[in-house]
């Protein structure tokens, strides 16, 4: 499975971006897709997750109810519609696919892997 992340940018904080993930490859093998985030001198942490097969999704807390996960499987394509950016938003945002349908948020639970887009929220 090859992925492929776009999108990111710099956006004012309070504003918007839409990042998208583009699968190709054998996708049917990824049952669980997700957004992990990694900003300068920190850990990749876990950002939304959404199962390729159904419509269940899954959030961090601090995104909850600002950031949307979604998928469009009929173009192998996930997205992160991402509204009220905070300045800790920041972060280079990667794409991620596991092929065990049940939710994980670790780094080391996800086996494919995108090259990753920038975000930047300037204050």
């Amino acid at each position: 499975v090859q992925l492929q992340a776009s999108g990111g940018g710099v956006v004012q904080a309070g504003g918007s971006l839409r990042l998208s993930c583009s699968a190709s490859g054998r996708t049917l093998s990824t049952a669980v897709m997700a957004w992990f985030r990694q900003a300068p001198e920190k850990a990749r942490e876990f950002v939304a997750g959404i199962r390729w097969s159904g419509s269940s999704t899954d959030y961090v807390s601090s995104v909850k109810g600002r950031f949307t996960i979604s998928r469009d499987n009929a173009k192998n394509t996930m997205y992160l519609q991402m509204n009220e950016l905070k300045p800790e938003d920041t972060a280079v945002y990667y794409c991620a696919g596991r092929v065990d349908r049940t939710w994980a948020s670790l780094r080391s639970d996800y086996a494919y892997w995108g090259q990753g887009t920038e975000v930047t929220v300037s204050s």
